[in-house]
């Protein structure tokens, strides 16, 4: 979201009688260099680059897209430096605290993204149902997606964020169960496959919901103006 800061206009002054001079003519001409330089000393480029903070206070919801990262970032951040930071508190029984706090990251991640930064920052939510099928006893999941009202404001830094760390953060896991492959530590892998199949699942999900949601938009602006047009051709009165 960009923001526009109108120029203030130069302070006009009431015009004052002044008798005639030599030295008027001066004194106009020795007016304007002033005035110059002080527009020269005020001004501040428009295009200036702006700071990390100052984009951020430009979302729409600045705790939400905070939390989010938050969330989608310390799990990996955990997984590579946690060792070292459990070791300033304990000596004892780190590899289980570790594996303990990673699983509560990640889900904790997976429930945020599916929850409340999804809805929140795009306009968009899925969830899971099972149906029961008629006339017998067989289950089937239903895919259920959800998207905002079209007229809904979206800001672009949310939505940056969003869709930037929502398809990074899997492949940054995908990155790190190579390398527990190469160094053999199989608890560790297990961990990565279940953080990568959580992070695949919200990716997927979302992806399929914005493409429904893009879909359903079309559909229904094809179909306002086909009956638009239907309507105004048989109204007598157009």
């Amino acid at each position: 979201m960009s923001q526009y800061t109108a120029i203030e206009p130069d302070e006009i002054v009431p015009d004052v009688e002044v008798a005639p001079s030599k030295n008027n003519t001066s004194s106009n001409l020795t007016s304007a260099p002033v005035s110059g330089m002080m527009d020269s000393a005020t001004y501040q480029p428009a295009n200036q680059e702006r700071t990390w903070s100052q984009r951020l206070r430009e979302s729409s919801h600045p705790i939400a897209l905070l939390c989010y990262i938050f969330f989608r970032l310390a799990p990996i951040f955990m997984y590579i430096f946690g060792t070292i930071i459990l070791s300033i508190f304990t000596s004892k029984s780190r590899f289980i605290l570790h594996f303990i706090i990673l699983i509560l990251l990640v889900s904790a991640d997976f429930w945020n993204l599916k929850n409340i930064s999804g809805r929140l920052l795009v306009g968009l939510r899925w969830w899971n149902d099972t149906n029961v099928k008629d006339g017998s006893l067989q289950f089937e999941n239903v895919w259920v997606f959800e998207s905002a009202d079209p007229n809904r404001y979206i800001n672009p830094i949310d939505s940056k964020v969003f869709w930037t760390l929502l398809y990074v953060q899997p492949a940054a896991w995908a990155v790190l169960a190579i390398m527990a492959v190469l160094k053999f530590e199989l608890l560790y892998l297990v961990l990565v496959v279940i953080s990568i199949s959580l992070s695949l699942t919200n990716a997927v999900a979302f992806t399929k919901c914005d493409k429904f949601g893009k879909a359903n938009l079309i559909a229904n602006d094809i179909f306002s103006r086909a009956t638009g047009g239907l309507f105004s051709r048989l109204n007598p009165f157009a």
